[in-house]
């Protein structure tokens, strides 16, 4: 189900805390491109972090790489995105917004969806643990009926899309009486394709300059270099290639806050293998990017499999993980076998031999590739949707009081713990300082001795900051502290020289890579 409000006060806090800003805000702003503040990039770094260590240092045969945004034009030509790179879009004459036709269609199959999952948990209240969802979705009349329509629709859009049909696409709006989500009008205008390149020129003049691109996706800059990192490293199959990097979309139709931005962070791996192991490895890999999500702790039932009924020519299987954002599930990460498509094409291009000498095989041929792709924008986004949580909470009076708290994945949290003395005077702030010298080597920590305790509890709880440190007179006595927990909020006294330990085996990454394995 969505939650509109709930994404507004997430947009709102967002910017309140220091986590996201509208880019070139004193000038308007410029739509769809962000800005990541003090916090925002502190828990940006994180997840960058969490990704590329968990792909480098779980595995021995995954390296990381760095390459430019810049690329020869023929790399574009050779990856089909010169050509190919469209969205079909759609106007309402009447509202005079602008969409992806293909969104349009996939949000109505979602509401269709919805209506069959209502269904289904009406029929579950109703049967309790006789309940059979297997049997109730073949023999529910309704269930049927509408899982029909959904299948009907996936086969008119996926045999248009192969046609290049922009006339049924918009047929199949029409047919299907889908609205304009602002004015609630069928009037619309025909599908057309729209490029979403950004090009630029490369040269001192500007008439002798070539034209090139703003790599759309960072995969074709592990492509390019497949050839340098398997010799350099001796790398034998299967072995991977990790990126993170920058990419640029000309979203037309930009929205949803950081969801879908024209400029955006990709992390994405290419794991080369032996042509005839793919779908093994594609297996592989759908379970181990479920098992990296699901480690963070934010409920195994927000996240699902979708499998893509419209494959690009390439590609021999597709699946994205979709997570629960508060506008509904939606795409987080895209794990695709791709065949060997990518490399031919640039050996093609190019007259460079990209293939691979099997020893074992005696043998050469160009791998096969299966792609791993997150954006991270979109996992920051989960990662706050799912933080964000208001609570009733009892008060030092009796009554109670609300909270805004982001709970954050602790080794994830943009600042570990606030090092906060009572009051600033008694030496309780040199106590405090003598904390923070200790801790700030090993964690990024934050000293506050502004207001009340109580009001910078609330700070950090909306920040995400998993301990508070409370230094007071006690503290002077006998070495110890106030340690509080930002979840339970239960607070205990703990001794100073243990606070290092305590806020690693809550905050260390490695409680998470072990997980994973």
């Amino acid at each position: 189900m969505t939650n509109p409000d709930k994404f507004k006060k997430i947009i709102a806090h967002a910017k309140e805390y220091g986590f996201v800003f509208q880019s070139s805000e004193i000038y308007d702003g410029l739509s769809a491109v962000y800005d990541y503040g003090q916090n925002g990039s502190e828990l940006k770094n994180n997840i960058k972090k969490y990704w590329l260590d968990s792909m480098v240092m779980l595995h021995e045969n995954i390296v990381g790489i760095d390459s430019a945004i810049f690329m020869h034009p023929t790399v574009w030509k050779a990856s089909g995105h010169v050509g190919a790179f469209n969205d079909p879009l759609i106007d309402n004459k009447d509202s005079k917004k602008r969409y992806r036709a293909d969104v349009l269609i996939e949000e109505h199959i979602e509401k269709i969806n919805e209506k069959i999952e209502k269904e289904i948990e009406k029929a579950q209240m109703r049967f309790g643990n006789q309940f059979d969802e297997k049997q109730f979705r073949t023999t529910n009349q309704r269930v049927i009926e509408r899982q029909s329509k959904i299948d009907e629709i996936l086969n008119r859009f996926k045999k248009a899309t192969e046609l290049s049909d922009l006339n049924e696409i918009k047929q199949i709006i029409i047919d299907n009486e889908i609205t304009c989500p602002v004015s609630g009008s069928k009037n619309w205008t025909d599908v057309r394709q729209f490029n979403l390149m950004f090009d630029t020129k490369l040269g001192s003049v500007s008439e002798d300059a070539d034209l090139i691109y703003l790599r759309p996706e960072t995969a074709q800059g592990i492509f390019v270099n497949y050839l340098n990192v398997q010799k350099t490293g001796r790398m034998k199959l299967p072995f991977g290639i990790a990126q993170i990097g920058k990419a640029f979309r000309n979203e037309i139709v930009a929205r949803q806050f950081i969801f879908r931005m024209r400029e955006f962070e990709q992390m994405e791996m290419q794991f080369f293998i032996r042509p005839g192991e793919e779908d093994k490895w594609f297996d592989y890999w759908k379970k181990n990017r479920m098992k990296w999500h699901e480690v963070l702790g934010m409920g195994d039932e927000n996240y699902r499999f979708h499998d893509h009924q419209n494959l690009a020519h390439y590609a021999k299987a597709a699946t994205d993980i979709e997570f629960n954002f508060p506008f509904g599930f939606k795409e987080l990460e895209g794990i695709h076998s791709r065949t060997d498509f990518d490399l031919s094409q640039h050996q093609e291009h190019s007259g460079k031999k990209l293939q691979y000498f099997d020893p074992e095989t005696n043998e050469s041929y160009v791998p096969f590739v299966i792609e791993t792709s997150i954006g991270v924008d979109r996992m920051f986004l989960s990662i706050l949707s799912h933080a964000y949580q208001e609570e009733i909470i009892p008060n030092n009076d009796g009554n109670t009081e609300s909270r805004v708290v982001l709970k954050i994945p602790e080794a994830l949290a943009p600042i570990k713990a606030a090092i906060l003395p009572l009051v600033k005077k008694d030496g309780l702030p040199e106590l405090a300082r003598t904390i923070m010298n200790e801790l700030k080597y090993d964690f990024n920590c934050s000293y506050e001795d502004k207001d009340s305790i109580g009001k910078r509890y609330r700070r950090h709880d909306a920040i995400g900051t998993p301990y508070c440190i409370t230094v007071d007179h006690q503290s002077l006595q006998d070495n110890t502290v106030t340690l509080r927990d930002r979840d339970t909020m239960v607070q205990k006294r703990v001794e100073i020289s243990k606070l290092a330990e305590i806020i690693n085996q809550k905050t260390n990454l490695k409680s998470l890579f072990k997980q994973i394995n």
